[in-house]
Protein backbone atom coordinates (compact mmCIF):
# COMPACT_ATOMS: atom_id res chain seq x y z
CA UNK A 1 0.00 0.00 0.00
CA UNK A 2 1.33 3.39 -0.89
CA UNK A 3 1.54 6.16 1.72
CA UNK A 4 -1.18 7.94 -0.22
CA UNK A 5 -4.53 6.66 1.14
CA UNK A 6 -6.83 4.76 -1.17
CA UNK A 7 -8.51 7.18 -3.57
CA UNK A 8 -6.93 10.04 -1.65
CA UNK A 9 -6.04 11.59 -4.98
CA UNK A 10 -9.56 12.79 -5.68
CA UNK A 11 -7.79 16.09 -6.12
CA UNK A 12 -8.35 19.34 -4.35
CA UNK A 13 -9.52 20.96 -7.56
CA UNK A 14 -12.22 18.37 -8.26
CA UNK A 15 -13.44 18.35 -4.68
CA UNK A 16 -13.30 22.10 -4.34
CA UNK A 17 -15.15 22.72 -7.59
CA UNK A 18 -17.89 20.29 -6.62
CA UNK A 19 -18.27 21.87 -3.20
CA UNK A 20 -18.08 25.42 -4.47
CA UNK A 21 -21.08 24.81 -6.68
CA UNK A 22 -23.23 23.69 -3.79
CA UNK A 23 -26.00 25.70 -2.52
CA UNK A 24 -30.51 -10.00 22.58
CA UNK A 25 -29.91 -13.30 20.73
CA UNK A 26 -32.79 -14.16 18.44
CA UNK A 27 -34.45 -17.53 18.26
CA UNK A 28 -37.27 -19.27 16.49
CA UNK A 29 -38.93 -22.57 17.23
CA UNK A 30 -37.32 -25.40 15.28
CA UNK A 31 -39.43 -27.32 12.85
CA UNK A 32 -40.18 -30.97 13.44
CA UNK A 33 -37.41 -32.98 11.75
CA UNK A 34 -38.43 -35.01 8.76
CA UNK A 35 -38.51 -38.76 9.21
CA UNK A 36 -35.23 -40.10 7.90
CA UNK A 37 -35.24 -42.79 5.30
CA UNK A 38 -33.67 -46.15 6.03
CA UNK A 39 -30.49 -45.37 4.13
CA UNK A 40 -30.35 -41.61 4.58
CA UNK A 41 -28.51 -39.53 7.16
CA UNK A 42 -30.64 -38.05 9.91
CA UNK A 43 -32.54 -35.14 8.45
CA UNK A 44 -31.34 -31.68 9.41
CA UNK A 45 -33.88 -29.49 11.21
CA UNK A 46 -35.11 -26.19 9.82
CA UNK A 47 -35.27 -23.03 11.87
CA UNK A 48 -33.61 -22.61 15.21
CA UNK A 49 -31.54 -20.09 17.10
CA UNK A 50 -29.93 -17.30 15.07
CA UNK A 51 -26.73 -17.33 17.09
CA UNK A 52 -24.88 -14.86 19.32
CA UNK A 53 -24.03 -12.30 16.63
CA UNK A 54 -27.63 -11.65 15.61
CA UNK A 55 -28.80 -9.17 18.20
CA UNK A 56 -32.49 -8.30 18.37
CA UNK A 57 -33.87 -5.26 20.15
CA UNK A 58 -37.43 -4.24 20.96
CA UNK A 59 -38.60 -0.85 22.22
CA UNK A 60 -38.51 -2.08 25.83
CA UNK A 61 -34.94 -3.41 25.65
CA UNK A 62 -32.72 -1.75 28.24
CA UNK A 63 -29.30 -0.40 27.30
CA UNK A 64 -29.69 -0.34 23.51
CA UNK A 65 -27.36 2.61 23.01
CA UNK A 66 -24.67 1.07 25.20
CA UNK A 67 -24.82 -2.17 23.21
CA UNK A 68 -24.62 -0.28 19.91
CA UNK A 69 -21.63 1.68 21.18
CA UNK A 70 -19.91 -1.49 22.36
CA UNK A 71 -20.18 -3.14 18.94
CA UNK A 72 -19.08 0.03 17.14
CA UNK A 73 -16.02 0.35 19.38
CA UNK A 74 -15.06 -3.19 18.41
CA UNK A 75 -15.79 -2.82 14.68
CA UNK A 76 -14.92 0.81 13.90
CA UNK A 77 -11.37 0.11 12.71
CA UNK A 78 -11.59 -3.68 12.20
CA UNK A 79 -11.34 -3.51 8.42
CA UNK A 80 -9.93 -7.03 8.12
CA UNK A 81 -11.14 -8.40 11.43
CA UNK A 82 -13.26 -11.46 12.13
CA UNK A 83 -16.22 -9.85 13.92
CA UNK A 84 -19.59 -10.03 12.14
CA UNK A 85 -22.85 -8.56 13.49
CA UNK A 86 -26.49 -8.20 12.46
CA UNK A 87 -28.51 -5.75 14.55
CA UNK A 88 -32.27 -6.16 14.23
CA UNK A 89 -35.00 -3.91 15.60
CA UNK A 90 -38.48 -5.30 16.14
CA UNK A 91 -41.38 -3.16 14.88
CA UNK A 92 -42.07 -0.16 17.07
CA UNK A 93 -40.62 3.25 17.86
CA UNK A 94 -37.17 3.90 19.30
CA UNK A 95 -35.94 7.29 20.45
CA UNK A 96 -32.64 8.95 21.23
CA UNK A 97 -30.44 6.43 19.41
CA UNK A 98 -27.33 6.96 17.29
CA UNK A 99 -26.35 3.64 15.75
CA UNK A 100 -22.81 4.15 14.46
CA UNK A 101 -21.89 1.35 12.08
CA UNK A 102 -18.39 -0.07 11.76
CA UNK A 103 -17.09 -2.85 9.55
CA UNK A 104 -19.18 -5.99 8.96
CA UNK A 105 -22.18 -4.55 10.77
CA UNK A 106 -25.71 -4.63 9.37
CA UNK A 107 -28.69 -2.87 10.90
CA UNK A 108 -32.29 -3.62 9.88
CA UNK A 109 -35.89 -3.44 10.94
CA UNK A 110 -38.04 -6.54 11.32
CA UNK A 111 -41.27 -5.18 9.87
CA UNK A 112 -42.77 -5.81 6.45
CA UNK A 113 -42.41 -2.09 5.77
CA UNK A 114 -39.63 0.30 6.80
CA UNK A 115 -42.28 2.43 8.45
CA UNK A 116 -43.08 -0.41 10.86
CA UNK A 117 -39.81 0.33 12.68
CA UNK A 118 -39.00 3.96 13.39
CA UNK A 119 -35.81 5.27 14.98
CA UNK A 120 -36.05 8.84 16.20
CA UNK A 121 -32.32 9.23 15.82
CA UNK A 122 -29.56 8.34 13.40
CA UNK A 123 -27.84 5.44 11.69
CA UNK A 124 -24.41 6.95 11.16
CA UNK A 125 -21.34 6.15 9.10
CA UNK A 126 -18.49 8.64 9.40
CA UNK A 127 -14.73 8.48 8.91
CA UNK A 128 -13.14 9.72 12.12
CA UNK A 129 -11.20 6.45 12.35
CA UNK A 130 -9.44 7.30 9.04
CA UNK A 131 -8.83 11.01 9.57
CA UNK A 132 -11.97 12.07 7.73
CA UNK A 133 -11.34 9.94 4.63
CA UNK A 134 -14.39 7.77 3.86
CA UNK A 135 -12.88 5.87 0.91
CA UNK A 136 -12.39 2.72 3.01
CA UNK A 137 -15.79 2.60 4.72
CA UNK A 138 -16.64 -0.80 3.21
CA UNK A 139 -18.83 -3.74 4.30
CA UNK A 140 -21.76 -2.36 6.31
CA UNK A 141 -25.45 -1.95 5.54
CA UNK A 142 -28.77 -0.46 6.57
CA UNK A 143 -32.14 -1.95 5.59
CA UNK A 144 -35.85 -1.71 6.29
CA UNK A 145 -35.92 1.16 8.80
CA UNK A 146 -37.51 4.57 9.05
CA UNK A 147 -35.24 7.28 10.44
CA UNK A 148 -36.12 10.68 11.87
CA UNK A 149 -32.63 12.24 12.05
CA UNK A 150 -31.95 14.39 15.11
CA UNK A 151 -30.54 17.27 13.06
CA UNK A 152 -32.83 16.67 10.10
CA UNK A 153 -30.00 15.02 8.13
CA UNK A 154 -28.60 11.50 8.51
CA UNK A 155 -24.90 10.93 7.67
CA UNK A 156 -24.09 7.88 5.51
CA UNK A 157 -20.48 8.38 4.37
CA UNK A 158 -19.68 5.02 2.83
CA UNK A 159 -17.56 3.50 0.11
CA UNK A 160 -18.10 0.18 -1.70
CA UNK A 161 -20.13 -2.80 -0.43
CA UNK A 162 -22.30 -0.66 1.86
CA UNK A 163 -25.90 -0.85 0.60
CA UNK A 164 -28.69 1.40 1.83
CA UNK A 165 -31.82 -0.59 0.99
CA UNK A 166 -35.49 -0.24 1.76
CA UNK A 167 -34.95 2.77 4.00
CA UNK A 168 -37.21 5.73 4.75
CA UNK A 169 -35.34 8.87 5.81
CA UNK A 170 -37.80 11.46 7.10
CA UNK A 171 -35.29 14.18 6.42
CA UNK A 172 -32.15 14.51 4.32
CA UNK A 173 -29.23 12.16 3.69
CA UNK A 174 -25.58 13.34 3.68
CA UNK A 175 -23.24 10.94 1.84
CA UNK A 176 -19.96 12.61 2.83
CA UNK A 177 -17.85 12.48 5.99
CA UNK A 178 -17.65 15.23 8.55
CA UNK A 179 -15.38 17.88 7.03
CA UNK A 180 -16.30 16.82 3.46
CA UNK A 181 -13.26 14.57 3.07
CA UNK A 182 -12.79 12.08 0.27
CA UNK A 183 -15.57 9.58 -0.33
CA UNK A 184 -16.05 6.79 -2.86
CA UNK A 185 -19.43 5.05 -2.83
CA UNK A 186 -22.14 3.86 -3.15
CA UNK A 187 -25.64 2.34 -3.56
CA UNK A 188 -29.24 3.13 -2.62
CA UNK A 189 -32.27 1.03 -3.62
CA UNK A 190 -35.98 0.82 -2.79
CA UNK A 191 -35.66 3.80 -0.46
CA UNK A 192 -37.53 7.03 0.19
CA UNK A 193 -35.56 10.13 1.17
CA UNK A 194 -38.09 12.81 1.98
CA UNK A 195 -35.52 15.62 1.93
CA UNK A 196 -32.37 16.13 -0.08
CA UNK A 197 -29.64 13.62 -0.91
CA UNK A 198 -26.33 15.45 -0.44
CA UNK A 199 -23.34 13.70 -2.04
CA UNK A 200 -20.89 16.59 -1.52
CA UNK A 201 -17.49 14.89 -2.09
CA UNK A 202 -18.79 11.49 -3.23
CA UNK A 203 -17.07 10.53 -6.48
CA UNK A 204 -19.82 8.25 -7.79
CA UNK A 205 -23.16 6.83 -6.73
CA UNK A 206 -25.96 4.61 -8.05
CA UNK A 207 -29.58 4.96 -6.93
CA UNK A 208 -32.29 2.55 -8.10
CA UNK A 209 -36.09 2.33 -7.79
CA UNK A 210 -36.43 4.98 -5.09
CA UNK A 211 -38.12 8.30 -4.28
CA UNK A 212 -36.10 11.37 -3.31
CA UNK A 213 -36.98 14.96 -2.50
CA UNK A 214 -34.00 16.31 -4.43
CA UNK A 215 -30.35 15.65 -5.27
CA UNK A 216 -27.70 18.24 -4.46
CA UNK A 217 -24.60 17.71 -6.63
CA UNK A 218 -22.20 15.29 -8.26
CA UNK A 219 -18.44 14.91 -8.67
CA UNK A 220 -17.85 12.38 -11.47
CA UNK A 221 -20.63 9.84 -12.03
CA UNK A 222 -24.12 9.89 -10.51
CA UNK A 223 -26.50 7.34 -12.02
CA UNK A 224 -30.23 6.91 -11.42
CA UNK A 225 -32.72 4.35 -12.71
CA UNK A 226 -36.36 4.29 -11.67
CA UNK A 227 -35.84 7.15 -9.20
CA UNK A 228 -38.75 9.54 -8.72
CA UNK A 229 -37.33 13.00 -8.04
CA UNK A 230 -33.99 12.27 -9.70
CA UNK A 231 -32.23 15.13 -11.46
CA UNK A 232 -32.60 15.36 -15.23
CA UNK A 233 -30.14 13.69 -17.59
CA UNK A 234 -27.12 15.96 -17.98
CA UNK A 235 -23.85 14.05 -18.41
CA UNK A 236 -21.14 15.21 -18.55
CA UNK A 237 -22.19 18.54 -17.04
CA UNK A 238 -23.84 18.02 -14.65
CA UNK A 239 -22.63 14.45 -14.16
CA UNK A 240 -26.07 12.82 -14.13
CA UNK A 241 -27.15 9.71 -16.04
CA UNK A 242 -30.88 9.29 -15.52
CA UNK A 243 -33.11 6.46 -16.72
CA UNK A 244 -36.82 6.80 -16.01
CA UNK A 245 -37.17 3.12 -15.11
CA UNK A 246 -35.11 0.03 -14.31
CA UNK A 247 -35.62 -2.66 -16.98
CA UNK A 248 -35.92 -5.59 -14.57
CA UNK A 249 -35.57 -5.61 -10.80
CA UNK A 250 -36.43 -7.83 -7.87
CA UNK A 251 -35.62 -6.60 -4.40
CA UNK A 252 -33.41 -8.47 -2.00
CA UNK A 253 -34.98 -11.04 0.37
CA UNK A 254 -35.23 -9.90 3.98
CA UNK A 255 -35.95 -11.29 7.43
CA UNK A 256 -39.06 -10.05 9.22
CA UNK A 257 -41.38 -10.92 12.09
CA UNK A 258 -44.93 -12.12 11.58
CA UNK A 259 -46.13 -11.90 15.16
CA UNK A 260 -43.49 -13.96 16.94
CA UNK A 261 -42.53 -16.04 13.90
CA UNK A 262 -39.44 -15.22 11.86
CA UNK A 263 -40.04 -15.33 8.13
CA UNK A 264 -38.11 -14.34 5.00
CA UNK A 265 -39.93 -12.14 2.50
CA UNK A 266 -39.25 -12.63 -1.20
CA UNK A 267 -40.23 -9.54 -3.22
CA UNK A 268 -41.64 -10.20 -6.67
CA UNK A 269 -39.97 -9.28 -9.95
CA UNK A 270 -40.79 -5.89 -11.47
CA UNK A 271 -40.41 -4.78 -15.07
CA UNK A 272 -39.73 -1.15 -16.06
CA UNK A 273 -40.13 -0.15 -12.44
CA UNK A 274 -39.76 3.15 -10.66
CA UNK A 275 -40.26 4.12 -7.04
CA UNK A 276 -40.34 1.94 -3.94
CA UNK A 277 -42.02 -1.45 -3.51
CA UNK A 278 -43.53 -0.57 -0.12
CA UNK A 279 -45.81 2.08 1.33
CA UNK A 280 -49.08 1.17 -0.40
CA UNK A 281 -50.26 -1.78 1.65
CA UNK A 282 -48.63 -5.18 1.88
CA UNK A 283 -45.61 -5.47 -0.40
CA UNK A 284 -45.98 -7.80 -3.36
CA UNK A 285 -44.23 -11.13 -3.09
CA UNK A 286 -44.21 -14.32 -1.07
CA UNK A 287 -42.65 -15.40 2.18
CA UNK A 288 -41.04 -18.44 3.73
CA UNK A 289 -41.06 -19.56 7.34
CA UNK A 290 -37.69 -19.75 9.06
CA UNK A 291 -38.48 -23.45 9.52
CA UNK A 292 -37.87 -23.83 5.78
CA UNK A 293 -34.26 -22.65 6.23
CA UNK A 294 -31.23 -24.44 7.56
CA UNK A 295 -29.89 -21.84 9.99
CA UNK A 296 -26.12 -22.19 9.56
CA UNK A 297 -23.52 -21.30 12.16
CA UNK A 298 -19.77 -20.79 11.60
CA UNK A 299 -17.96 -24.10 11.83
CA UNK A 300 -20.52 -26.03 9.81
CA UNK A 301 -19.08 -27.97 6.88
CA UNK A 302 -20.01 -27.44 3.26
CA UNK A 303 -21.10 -31.08 3.21
CA UNK A 304 -23.72 -30.27 5.85
CA UNK A 305 -24.88 -27.18 3.96
CA UNK A 306 -25.26 -29.32 0.85
CA UNK A 307 -27.18 -31.95 2.79
CA UNK A 308 -29.60 -29.24 3.91
CA UNK A 309 -30.03 -28.06 0.31
CA UNK A 310 -30.58 -31.64 -0.88
CA UNK A 311 -33.31 -32.00 1.75
CA UNK A 312 -35.10 -29.03 0.22
CA UNK A 313 -34.15 -26.45 2.82
CA UNK A 314 -32.95 -22.93 2.04
CA UNK A 315 -29.84 -21.52 3.71
CA UNK A 316 -29.66 -18.70 6.25
CA UNK A 317 -26.01 -17.93 6.99
CA UNK A 318 -25.72 -16.30 10.41
CA UNK A 319 -22.84 -13.85 10.96
CA UNK A 320 -19.37 -15.34 11.00
CA UNK A 321 -16.70 -16.95 8.82
CA UNK A 322 -17.35 -20.26 7.06
CA UNK A 323 -14.53 -22.38 5.67
CA UNK A 324 -15.65 -24.57 2.79
CA UNK A 325 -14.02 -27.86 1.88
CA UNK A 326 -16.24 -28.25 -1.19
CA UNK A 327 -18.54 -25.95 -3.19
CA UNK A 328 -21.98 -25.11 -1.88
CA UNK A 329 -24.12 -26.56 -4.67
CA UNK A 330 -27.53 -24.97 -5.30
CA UNK A 331 -29.43 -27.33 -7.59
CA UNK A 332 -33.09 -26.61 -6.80
CA UNK A 333 -35.16 -23.88 -8.42
CA UNK A 334 -36.19 -20.97 -6.18
CA UNK A 335 -33.59 -21.71 -3.52
CA UNK A 336 -32.67 -18.82 -1.24
CA UNK A 337 -29.17 -18.39 0.21
CA UNK A 338 -29.32 -15.36 2.51
CA UNK A 339 -26.44 -14.11 4.62
CA UNK A 340 -26.74 -11.93 7.71
CA UNK A 341 -24.09 -9.56 9.04
CA UNK A 342 -21.64 -10.12 6.17
CA UNK A 343 -21.40 -13.87 6.68
CA UNK A 344 -18.14 -14.75 4.92
CA UNK A 345 -17.38 -17.84 2.83
CA UNK A 346 -13.73 -18.90 2.50
CA UNK A 347 -13.08 -21.67 -0.04
CA UNK A 348 -10.23 -23.91 1.05
CA UNK A 349 -7.83 -25.89 -1.13
CA UNK A 350 -8.78 -24.08 -4.32
CA UNK A 351 -12.47 -25.02 -4.47
CA UNK A 352 -15.25 -22.78 -5.78
CA UNK A 353 -17.29 -21.29 -2.93
CA UNK A 354 -20.74 -21.64 -4.52
CA UNK A 355 -22.23 -23.00 -7.73
CA UNK A 356 -25.81 -22.94 -9.00
CA UNK A 357 -27.48 -25.24 -11.49
CA UNK A 358 -29.37 -24.19 -14.62
CA UNK A 359 -32.63 -23.58 -12.74
CA UNK A 360 -35.11 -20.77 -12.23
CA UNK A 361 -35.34 -18.26 -9.45
CA UNK A 362 -32.30 -18.77 -7.24
CA UNK A 363 -31.73 -15.85 -4.87
CA UNK A 364 -28.22 -15.27 -3.54
CA UNK A 365 -27.93 -12.33 -1.17
CA UNK A 366 -25.98 -10.73 1.62
CA UNK A 367 -22.65 -12.50 1.93
CA UNK A 368 -18.94 -12.03 1.27
CA UNK A 369 -16.66 -14.51 -0.47
CA UNK A 370 -13.04 -14.22 0.65
CA UNK A 371 -10.54 -16.03 -1.59
CA UNK A 372 -8.42 -18.72 0.06
CA UNK A 373 -4.66 -19.07 -0.02
CA UNK A 374 -4.78 -21.82 -2.65
CA UNK A 375 -5.85 -20.45 -6.04
CA UNK A 376 -9.48 -21.07 -6.95
CA UNK A 377 -10.30 -21.16 -10.64
CA UNK A 378 -13.59 -19.43 -9.79
CA UNK A 379 -15.23 -18.22 -6.58
CA UNK A 380 -18.88 -18.03 -7.68
CA UNK A 381 -20.46 -19.75 -10.68
CA UNK A 382 -24.03 -18.96 -11.69
CA UNK A 383 -25.05 -21.85 -13.90
CA UNK A 384 -23.00 -24.44 -15.78
CA UNK A 385 -21.03 -23.65 -18.90
CA UNK A 386 -22.95 -23.68 -22.16
CA UNK A 387 -26.48 -23.39 -20.81
CA UNK A 388 -29.09 -21.58 -22.94
CA UNK A 389 -32.28 -22.07 -20.89
CA UNK A 390 -34.69 -19.11 -20.85
CA UNK A 391 -35.07 -17.82 -17.28
CA UNK A 392 -36.76 -14.53 -18.15
CA UNK A 393 -39.92 -15.27 -16.16
CA UNK A 394 -38.01 -16.09 -12.99
CA UNK A 395 -34.33 -15.08 -13.09
CA UNK A 396 -31.56 -15.75 -10.63
CA UNK A 397 -30.67 -12.67 -8.58
CA UNK A 398 -27.28 -12.00 -6.99
CA UNK A 399 -27.59 -9.10 -4.53
CA UNK A 400 -25.07 -7.67 -2.09
CA UNK A 401 -22.79 -10.63 -2.78
CA UNK A 402 -19.24 -9.34 -2.51
CA UNK A 403 -15.85 -10.85 -3.36
CA UNK A 404 -12.46 -10.05 -1.88
CA UNK A 405 -9.06 -11.37 -2.97
CA UNK A 406 -6.36 -10.45 -0.46
CA UNK A 407 -6.44 -7.79 2.22
CA UNK A 408 -7.33 -10.08 5.10
CA UNK A 409 -4.45 -12.35 4.03
CA UNK A 410 -3.04 -13.75 0.83
CA UNK A 411 -5.79 -15.01 -1.46
CA UNK A 412 -5.89 -16.03 -5.10
CA UNK A 413 -8.60 -16.70 -7.70
CA UNK A 414 -8.26 -16.72 -11.45
CA UNK A 415 -11.83 -15.47 -11.98
CA UNK A 416 -14.07 -14.11 -9.21
CA UNK A 417 -17.56 -14.52 -10.66
CA UNK A 418 -18.74 -16.38 -13.77
CA UNK A 419 -22.33 -15.99 -14.96
CA UNK A 420 -23.52 -18.62 -17.42
CA UNK A 421 -27.28 -18.64 -16.78
CA UNK A 422 -29.42 -16.48 -19.02
CA UNK A 423 -31.35 -13.52 -17.57
CA UNK A 424 -29.32 -13.42 -14.34
CA UNK A 425 -29.55 -10.10 -12.48
CA UNK A 426 -26.55 -8.90 -10.49
CA UNK A 427 -27.93 -6.13 -8.33
CA UNK A 428 -25.09 -4.48 -6.46
CA UNK A 429 -21.76 -6.19 -6.08
CA UNK A 430 -18.19 -5.22 -5.30
CA UNK A 431 -15.55 -7.56 -6.67
CA UNK A 432 -12.26 -6.40 -5.18
CA UNK A 433 -8.70 -7.51 -5.62
CA UNK A 434 -7.27 -5.78 -2.57
CA UNK A 435 -4.92 -2.84 -2.96
CA UNK A 436 -4.17 -2.57 0.77
CA UNK A 437 -4.14 -4.75 3.87
CA UNK A 438 -2.07 -7.93 4.19
CA UNK A 439 -1.27 -10.51 1.54
CA UNK A 440 -1.18 -8.05 -1.36
CA UNK A 441 1.15 -7.78 -4.34
CA UNK A 442 1.01 -8.17 -8.11
CA UNK A 443 1.41 -11.94 -7.84
CA UNK A 444 0.69 -12.43 -4.14
CA UNK A 445 -3.06 -11.91 -4.48
CA UNK A 446 -3.20 -12.68 -8.17
CA UNK A 447 -6.68 -12.47 -9.71
CA UNK A 448 -6.91 -12.07 -13.48
CA UNK A 449 -10.65 -11.49 -14.02
CA UNK A 450 -13.39 -9.98 -11.88
CA UNK A 451 -16.66 -10.74 -13.66
CA UNK A 452 -17.00 -12.97 -16.71
CA UNK A 453 -20.48 -13.07 -18.29
CA UNK A 454 -21.11 -15.88 -20.77
CA UNK A 455 -24.90 -16.07 -20.47
CA UNK A 456 -27.26 -14.07 -22.66
CA UNK A 457 -29.66 -11.37 -21.43
CA UNK A 458 -27.76 -10.69 -18.19
CA UNK A 459 -28.38 -7.38 -16.39
CA UNK A 460 -26.11 -5.71 -13.85
CA UNK A 461 -27.35 -2.78 -11.76
CA UNK A 462 -24.69 -1.26 -9.54
CA UNK A 463 -21.50 -3.00 -10.69
CA UNK A 464 -18.27 -2.24 -8.80
CA UNK A 465 -15.18 -4.21 -9.95
CA UNK A 466 -11.64 -3.16 -9.09
CA UNK A 467 -7.92 -3.87 -9.45
CA UNK A 468 -7.82 -7.15 -11.35
CA UNK A 469 -4.63 -8.17 -13.11
CA UNK A 470 -6.29 -8.45 -16.54
CA UNK A 471 -9.90 -7.64 -17.54
CA UNK A 472 -12.04 -6.47 -14.64
CA UNK A 473 -15.15 -7.33 -16.68
CA UNK A 474 -15.21 -9.65 -19.69
CA UNK A 475 -18.69 -9.81 -21.26
CA UNK A 476 -19.21 -12.57 -23.83
CA UNK A 477 -22.99 -13.02 -23.64
CA UNK A 478 -25.48 -11.42 -26.03
CA UNK A 479 -27.88 -8.64 -25.07
CA UNK A 480 -26.11 -7.78 -21.83
CA UNK A 481 -26.89 -4.54 -20.02
CA UNK A 482 -25.09 -2.60 -17.30
CA UNK A 483 -26.51 0.36 -15.43
CA UNK A 484 -23.65 1.98 -13.49
CA UNK A 485 -20.10 0.66 -13.38
CA UNK A 486 -17.26 1.82 -11.15
CA UNK A 487 -13.72 0.60 -11.61
CA UNK A 488 -10.13 1.23 -10.68
CA UNK A 489 -7.39 -0.51 -12.58
CA UNK A 490 -4.81 -2.39 -10.49
CA UNK A 491 -2.57 0.08 -8.67
CA UNK A 492 0.36 -2.26 -8.34
CA UNK A 493 1.31 -3.14 -11.93
CA UNK A 494 5.12 -3.14 -11.77
CA UNK A 495 5.67 -1.79 -15.29
CA UNK A 496 4.12 -1.40 -18.75
CA UNK A 497 5.14 -4.91 -19.81
CA UNK A 498 3.20 -6.46 -16.92
CA UNK A 499 -0.12 -5.22 -18.34
CA UNK A 500 0.68 -5.47 -22.02
CA UNK A 501 -2.21 -7.17 -23.85
CA UNK A 502 -0.59 -8.27 -27.08
CA UNK A 503 -0.12 -5.06 -29.04
CA UNK A 504 -2.54 -3.18 -26.78
CA UNK A 505 -1.41 -1.14 -23.79
CA UNK A 506 -3.26 -2.57 -20.84
CA UNK A 507 -6.44 -4.55 -20.37
CA UNK A 508 -9.67 -2.58 -20.60
CA UNK A 509 -11.69 -2.33 -17.42
CA UNK A 510 -14.81 -3.47 -19.30
CA UNK A 511 -14.41 -5.62 -22.40
CA UNK A 512 -17.27 -6.74 -24.61
CA UNK A 513 -16.37 -9.85 -26.60
CA UNK A 514 -15.60 -9.59 -30.30
CA UNK A 515 -18.57 -11.76 -31.33
CA UNK A 516 -21.22 -9.85 -29.37
CA UNK A 517 -23.75 -8.06 -31.58
CA UNK A 518 -26.02 -6.43 -28.97
CA UNK A 519 -24.93 -4.85 -25.68
CA UNK A 520 -25.74 -1.62 -23.82
CA UNK A 521 -24.30 0.28 -20.88
CA UNK A 522 -25.17 3.49 -19.04
CA UNK A 523 -22.97 5.49 -16.65
CA UNK A 524 -19.66 3.59 -16.69
CA UNK A 525 -16.41 4.90 -15.18
CA UNK A 526 -12.84 3.63 -14.96
CA UNK A 527 -9.98 5.23 -13.00
CA UNK A 528 -6.26 4.53 -13.03
CA UNK A 529 -3.70 5.10 -10.30
CA UNK A 530 -0.48 3.32 -11.26
CA UNK A 531 1.49 4.25 -8.17
CA UNK A 532 4.32 1.73 -8.66
CA UNK A 533 5.10 2.96 -12.18
CA UNK A 534 3.34 6.27 -12.92
CA UNK A 535 4.59 6.18 -16.52
CA UNK A 536 2.22 3.32 -17.42
CA UNK A 537 -0.19 4.09 -20.26
CA UNK A 538 -3.61 2.42 -20.47
CA UNK A 539 -4.93 2.43 -24.05
CA UNK A 540 -8.58 2.69 -23.02
CA UNK A 541 -10.99 2.03 -20.21
CA UNK A 542 -13.59 0.30 -22.40
CA UNK A 543 -13.27 -2.00 -25.39
CA UNK A 544 -16.11 -3.34 -27.53
CA UNK A 545 -16.97 -4.32 -31.09
CA UNK A 546 -17.62 -1.24 -33.20
CA UNK A 547 -21.11 -2.08 -34.40
CA UNK A 548 -24.51 -0.42 -34.16
CA UNK A 549 -26.00 -2.87 -31.68
CA UNK A 550 -23.27 -2.33 -29.10
CA UNK A 551 -24.12 0.96 -27.41
CA UNK A 552 -22.70 2.94 -24.51
CA UNK A 553 -23.98 6.09 -22.85
CA UNK A 554 -22.04 8.39 -20.52
CA UNK A 555 -18.57 6.93 -20.19
CA UNK A 556 -15.62 8.42 -18.32
CA UNK A 557 -12.00 7.66 -17.53
CA UNK A 558 -9.95 9.45 -14.88
CA UNK A 559 -6.24 9.53 -14.14
CA UNK A 560 -5.96 9.98 -10.39
CA UNK A 561 -3.33 12.63 -9.87
CA UNK A 562 -1.57 11.74 -13.11
CA UNK A 563 -0.42 8.33 -11.87
CA UNK A 564 -0.67 6.66 -15.26
CA UNK A 565 -2.75 7.86 -18.19
CA UNK A 566 -5.50 6.71 -20.56
CA UNK A 567 -5.05 7.27 -24.28
CA UNK A 568 -8.78 6.95 -25.04
CA UNK A 569 -12.11 6.32 -23.32
CA UNK A 570 -13.52 3.52 -25.49
CA UNK A 571 -11.73 1.85 -28.38
CA UNK A 572 -10.06 4.71 -30.28
CA UNK A 573 -12.66 7.27 -29.17
CA UNK A 574 -12.37 9.92 -26.47
CA UNK A 575 -9.59 12.29 -25.52
CA UNK A 576 -6.59 11.16 -23.49
CA UNK A 577 -6.32 12.08 -19.85
CA UNK A 578 -3.66 14.69 -19.35
CA UNK A 579 -1.06 15.60 -16.79
CA UNK A 580 -1.69 15.57 -13.07
CA UNK A 581 -5.17 17.09 -13.21
CA UNK A 582 -7.76 14.63 -11.92
CA UNK A 583 -10.30 15.57 -14.57
CA UNK A 584 -12.44 12.98 -16.40
CA UNK A 585 -12.27 12.39 -20.13
CA UNK A 586 -15.80 11.60 -21.28
CA UNK A 587 -17.78 10.09 -24.14
CA UNK A 588 -21.50 10.80 -24.09
CA UNK A 589 -22.56 8.28 -26.73
CA UNK A 590 -20.85 5.41 -28.51
CA UNK A 591 -20.74 4.56 -31.35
Amino acid sequence: MSPVPRRAVLGAAAAASALAALPATASAAPATPATPGANKPLALPGGGDLGPNVIVFDPSTAGIQARLDQIFAQQETAQFGTGRYALFFKPGTYSGLNAQLGFYTSIAGLGLSPDDTTINGDVTVDAGWFNGNATQNFWRSAENLALVPVSGTNRWAVAQAAPFRRMHVRGSLNLSPNGYGWASGGYIADSRIDGQVQPYSQQQWYTRDSVIGSWLNGVWNMVFSGVQGAPAQGFPNPVYTTLATTPVSREKPFLYLNGTEYRVFLPEKRTNASGVTWGNGTPRGTSLSLSQFYVAKPGVTAATLNQALTQGLHLLLTPGIYHLEQPIQVNRANTVVLGLGYATLVPDNGVTALKTADVDGVRLAGFLIDAGTVNSNTLLEVGPSGTTTDHSANPTTVQDVFVRIGGAGAGKATTSVVVNNRHTIIDHTWLWRADHGTGIGWDTNRADYGLVVNGADVLTTGLFVEHFNKYDVQWNGERGRTIFFQNEKAYDAPNQAAIQNGSIKGYAAYKVGANVTVHEGWGLGSYCYYNVDPTIVQHNGFAAPNRAGVKFHDLLVVSLGGQGQYEHVINETGAATSGTSTVPSTVVSYP
